[in-house]
């Protein structure tokens, strides 16, 4: 099956629905599909849940987004930087569900290992845990969590081969790698595609299995100026 594709927007094309589930990688600005989620903001779909650690900041990575109002729900653990997430929120515009940051990384892991639910102590006798089933293993309690899969996952690595094994450099691994493994379909923007076969096995993080579609994004060095502008005007 042929996975490199010209660009993001060819990438995505027949994947994207309005009220589709999306999991976007990276940590704070981290590793994050800037290229996929302009797409998906050219593409005009609606009514997203989007899985991701958070939403970028105001203008840039999924804070675009939300200023286009094409988000619905966050499934997150950090507001951040963000006004625009903490202003719809606030203001009732947008559903969110918090989850303790390790929680939400082993919610998407079980999603993509095929677990549907595991316990975990965090959140017991908080917020967290308010609607959720609770039981006690050897004298402590637990509280129960889902696993979490999207329809799409969007996905940013350093380097990919043809057949879309991946590689990921410092915090882009946070997780982009899990969120590889639990999207029906998986879309990765790299830096590189190198042939078939010249990456070493041992040095593969997400096998090529979980991969569906790929392209060589462009990116540019615009990230530390703008949080840099951001916090001179706050």
């Amino acid at each position: 099956m042929r996975k490199i594709f010209p660009d993001a927007k060819t990438a995505l094309e027949g994947l994207t629905f309005d009220g589709m589930t999306v999991m976007s990688g990276g940590f704070g600005l981290c590793g994050i599909p800037e290229n996929l989620i302009a797409a998906l903001r050219d593409s005009g779909v609606k009514g997203l849940t989007v899985i991701s650690n958070n939403a970028g900041v105001d203008g840039f990575g999924l804070g675009q987004l939300l200023e286009t109002r094409q988000i619905a729900k966050m499934i997150s653990s950090y507001v951040g930087e963000n006004k625009e997430f903490e202003r719809q929120y606030l203001a009732g515009e947008l559903q969110l569900e918090f989850n303790p940051q390790g929680t939400l990384a082993e919610r998407i892991r079980a999603g993509g290992a095929g677990i549907p639910a595991f316990f975990t102590a965090t959140g017991v006798g908080t917020l967290v845990a308010e609607g959720k089933e609770v039981r006690e293993f050897d004298g402590r309690k637990y509280v129960m969590e889902t696993g979490l899969v999207a329809d799409l996952s969007i996905v940013k690595a350093w380097k990919a081969d043809a057949a879309g094994n991946l590689v990921f450099r410092k915090t882009a691994r946070n997780f982009n790698p899990m969120m590889a493994t639990a999207g029906k379909m998986t879309v990765v923007e790299v830096e590189h595609i190198v042939p078939t076969g010249t990456i070493d096995p041992d040095h593969i993080h997400t096998p090529g299995i979980y991969v569906d579609r790929l392209f060589v994004g462009t990116f540019e060095k615009r990230i530390e100026q703008r949080t840099v502008r951001q916090r001179e005007t706050a």
